[in-house]
């Protein structure tokens, strides 16, 4: 009888003693976990084809808008139709580490021309490629169609639908974007608006490009003092000074 009872015992306590232990290992996991340092805070690309404007968002805050095009064609995923597909997707690949402004790519491959912005007659993908794959039913075929976020030297239609299919940017924007975002960053393409924030912050005006220029002291502004008259050239002209 003795014997049962200090068995029960026992084997009563190892099981408390066992859910104990695994409290005290989930404590260390979470505890783990939260003193893991987190890395920089999650990055998206919201694209309003309305606005004709893209935003890089930060936990729901705009850091920077950019002014793009998209396609001239309207809105699709269909081959051959060279729309813009709406919806969620991701960036795949980037391509064009490196290259200066308005190098030009093709085949996502550079060919060793740079051209400079609004080259006459010319409109090939430069500078940067951030190549998207789909991640709905509505844009599957993305990746395929070879939708990319790139350069364009015809910088002087962003701002209004003039691509074919794919959302254009100055090279100088599409440089900054590139080295904002890392491979896999969401994208979002909408035919609505941009929020609030983001169509405040592109009404900001750009910064100065350089230091702005301070007005010369006034000393240099005075002109030379005038040649010293002799005495004697005053004293015949006005008389002998009075003593």
């Amino acid at each position: 009888m003795n014997t049962a009872f200090l068995s029960c015992r026992w084997f009563c306590w190892r099981r408390v003693a066992c859910q104990w232990g695994l409290v005290v290992a989930a404590a260390g996991v979470v505890s783990c976990a939260s003193s893991t340092p987190t890395s920089s805070a999650a990055r998206e690309i919201l694209i309003s084809v309305k606005d004709q404007k893209l935003a890089l968002m930060e936990q729901g805050r705009p850091v920077a808008v950019y002014p793009v095009s998209t396609s001239k064609f309207g809105l699709s995923d269909t081959p051959g139709s060279y729309g813009t597909p709406l919806g969620r997707m991701k960036v795949a690949q980037k391509i064009g580490q490196g290259a200066p402004l308005g190098a030009v790519f093709k085949h996502r491959q550079r060919t060793g021309e740079v051209l400079p912005p609004n080259a006459p007659g010319r409109d090939p993908i430069v500078t940067r490629i951030l190549r998207l794959t789909g991640q709905e039913r509505g844009n599957a075929r993305a990746f395929a169609r070879n939708i990319y976020i790139h350069g364009t030297p015809e910088e002087s239609t962003i701002g209004r639908p003039a691509s074919y299919g794919c959302v254009r940017m100055k090279s100088p924007d599409v440089v900054d974007l590139f080295d904002r975002i890392p491979n896999g960053t969401q994208v979002n393409i909408t035919k609505g608006r941009l929020p609030g924030a983001a169509r405040l912050l592109a009404r900001r005006p750009p910064a100065p490009a350089g230091p702005a220029r301070s007005e010369p002291p006034m000393v240099a502004r005075l002109r030379p003092p005038a040649a010293k008259v002799p005495d004697g050239q005053l004293a015949a002209a006005f008389g002998p000074p009075v003593p």
